[in-house]
């Protein structure tokens, strides 16, 4: 579960780095993206390539980079 977690947040770091939102979201909210995009990259792209605690890391990254560009679309609009 904690292998999770981290391997988690290290997907949804990599994800903010890539679309440089990654700063404005804070830490619970990286590991929140990595998760749900984990499962999201999965859903759409299956599991291949390597794996890290039962996730797909490059479909996990995908899903996550699509994660935080819906989240941070409809953040933009809410605060206009």
């Amino acid at each position: 579960m904690i292998w999770s977690l981290i391997v988690g947040a290290l997907i949804g770091v990599i994800a903010g780095a890539i679309t440089n939102k990654g700063k404005s979201m804070g830490w619970i909210a990286n590991i929140l993206a990595g998760l749900i995009g984990s499962a999201v990259g999965q859903a759409l792209l299956g599991t291949w390539g390597p794996s890290l605690a039962g996730m797909a890391l490059i479909p996990s990254i995908v899903g996550a980079i699509i994660v935080v560009g819906v989240v941070s679309f409809f953040l933009s609009k809410a605060n206009r």
